[in-house]
């Protein structure tokens, strides 16, 4: 398969080339690679390196993304390449996220291959997941692209770490996505994930006000990090102000790994605590996920707080929304997709 010559670069005045796709602006010398290890520098111009490559595939329901609002009890095809622009140190899928191409087989996977194999197999949509798709944006928007002429939804399961025509284009064909925020505190993203917030907050406001992806929000619990209740009460007043209090936001437990395997497990108690905590500052739709939580998967009527579904991990166990989204029993508009 011939090189993918990327988009969003541009050439500088020294004959280095700058990656335009995320914040990090990557400025390359030929043969260089740039953080996400999945673009590079060659003959004059950004390959990029894991185009028509996938690293696996797997039919997932839709709540494991985790998307809870989004057409509930439907599967998806998931699947991913390899790389990410993002160093976080406690990766569930650091074999992914931090490997080389070359390093690990890939099968090649066309976007056709790809909506043939949904189409054959009755899958009604597709999330980009596993590594940051972001880093992969040309693939998942012709796969995406592809989606949509066959009338088939797309996902996104990313950290939002993109910018400029990038962050456009994207998002322009994803029908939802789940983005994770890791933390509110710059200095976290700087020293765990190699990263800045104020480009992720960015992203969270223009998937809300420019696009008609449905959003859904993610933040691992990380003790000792962020899991303190004055960050939550922060984040939580954040997402309200800026992205509305229906905006459905997922604290997930905490386990150990990637270089913070010697950090304990979140405790019960504390994301309990958590949970009602973001619900106090305005949020309609708190879920915790990774742990048992008595009602932490369910989703309730804001108004009556009538529970209109319940799910047991992944699966639904209880679906009682009307068929026009609103609640059976007062009437309420149920935020989500369905």
């Amino acid at each position: 398969m011939t090189e993918k010559t990327a988009n969003y670069w541009h050439s500088l005045e020294d004959g280095r080339i700058q990656c335009d796709l995320c914040p990090h602006n990557c400025k390359l010398k030929t043969g260089e690679q740039g953080i996400c290890k999945a673009r590079f520098h060659e003959d004059n111009r950004l390959v990029a390196a894991t185009y028509g490559h996938a690293s696996g595939f797997a039919i997932d329901p839709i709540e494991k993304k985790p998307l809870y609002h989004f057409f509930p009890g439907r599967a998806v095809l998931s699947f991913g390449t390899l790389g990410c622009n993002l160093n976080c140190q406690f990766c569930q899928n650091w074999h992914l996220s931090h490997s080389l191409p070359g390093l690990i087989k890939m099968q090649n996977a066309s976007p056709a291959s790809i909506v043939n194999r949904m189409l054959a197999e009755k899958i009604p949509g597709i999330a980009f997941t596993y590594n940051e798709p972001v880093i992969f944006t040309e693939f998942a928007v012709d796969v995406a692209s592809l989606c949509h002429e066959h009338h088939l939804f797309t996902v996104a399961v990313t950290a939002g770490y993109i910018q400029g025509q990038a962050r456009k284009d994207f998002f322009s064909v994803m029908d939802a996505a789940n983005v994770d925020l890791k933390s509110f505190q710059n200095k976290l993203y700087s020293k765990l994930c190699g990263a800045r917030l104020k480009p992720v907050l960015d992203t969270l406001v223009y998937i809300r006000e420019h696009t008609t992806t449905w959003l859904e929000i993610t933040t691992l619990i990380i003790p000792g990090h962020n899991d303190s209740r004055s960050e939550i009460q922060q984040i939580a007043r954040w997402i309200t102000a800026n992205l509305g209090p229906n905006t459905p936001w997922h604290l997930s437990a905490f386990r150990s790994a990637g270089k913070m395997s010697h950090v304990a497990a979140t405790n019960p108690r504390i994301l309990a605590e958590l949970h009602d905590e973001a619900k106090d500052q305005g949020l309609h739709y708190v879920y915790t996920g990774n742990i048992f939580f008595p009602d932490g998967s369910a989703t309730r009527c804001p108004a009556c707080d009538t529970k209109i579904l319940d799910r047991s991990r992944f699966e639904i166990i209880q679906n009682s929304l009307s068929t026009d989204g609103t609640c059976p029993h007062c009437g309420f508009v149920i935020s989500g997709q369905w």
